[in-house]
């Protein structure tokens, strides 16, 4: 059994359902290189959405210490960020739209919660942007120098982790909606942290299955509008990373 990136947009099923360049043969026809899939093409659409995520999260930022209550924003944010998810996932094609879209209405969400974690502990948010930063390079230089090598057993490992915890947060969600449960990973405890380490540890192993699949995406001329898709998708597990990264901090720092 195959398995790849949990992130649903970097899994096999909408990768193999993209028609490959290299799948196409038709002796009239001339294979033009710039409707494939590229990793400079990847990479530069994952900086585009980069600076409307931040952009975006900026402008939140700066309302919110103006006055205006940034839960608003990050629960509009992360709705409609949920719903392009949604969409591009059964729609990759629509991705060069959708994936920019995204990024602004995820960057309300990061905005947001940022703003409300920065008032309650003012420096954690350079920290976490910091952590997270130096987390994605760490994994891209691991893996651009196969050091570290996404191998079939490698991904099924970070895949039932990543089910794991996706199948805890679930039930810890609901049963804390309905009963006065109080998950494991709330407050400040020696198990809660080591819960968010454990989550921050799988979040980052992710990145090494998104590099993989975005470069074979590459490698067998995926269409052009994958780019989108392949930078959507590692989006999604940065905001992931970065979200675990201040909720680790918060907990560190409510300790002290």
């Amino acid at each position: 059994m195959s398995f790849n990136s949990k992130n649903p947009f970097l899994n096999n099923k909408t990768f193999s359902t993209a028609v490959s360049k290299n799948d196409e043969v038709h002796h009239a026809t001339i294979i033009d290189y710039n409707d494939e899939m590229t990793l400079s093409g990847t990479i530069n659409k994952s900086l585009i959405l980069f600076l409307l995520l931040t952009a975006s999260a900026t402008v939140i930022w700066w309302m919110a210490f103006n006055g205006m209550n940034p839960m608003v924003p990050a629960i509009g944010g992360a709705i409609v960020g949920l719903v392009l998810v949604l969409i591009s996932a059964f729609k990759p094609q629509y991705s060069p739209y959708l994936a920019p879209g995204y990024a602004l209405f995820e960057g309300l969400f990061i905005g947001g919660i940022s703003a409300i974690f920065e008032a309650m502990y003012p420096g954690i948010v350079i920290q976490a942007v910091g952590a997270t930063f130096v987390t994605f390079m760490v994994c891209l230089g691991l893996y651009k120098y196969k050091i570290v090598k996404v191998t079939e057993q490698f991904k099924s490992v970070v895949v039932a982790a990543t089910l794991a915890i996706a199948t805890y947060y679930l039930i810890s969600w609901v049963f804390s909606m309905f009963t006065s449960f109080v998950p494991v990973h709330y407050g400040n405890s020696m198990m809660s942290i080591g819960i968010s380490i454990f989550v921050i540890v799988i979040a980052a192993l992710n990145l090494f299955l998104d590099f993989d699949r975005i470069e074979k995406g590459a490698e067998q001329k995926m269409p052009k509008y994958m780019e989108w898709y392949g930078a959507m998708g590692l989006m999604i597990t940065l905001v992931w990373l970065y979200i675990e990264f201040l909720r680790l901090l918060s907990k560190l720092n409510s300790k002290n």
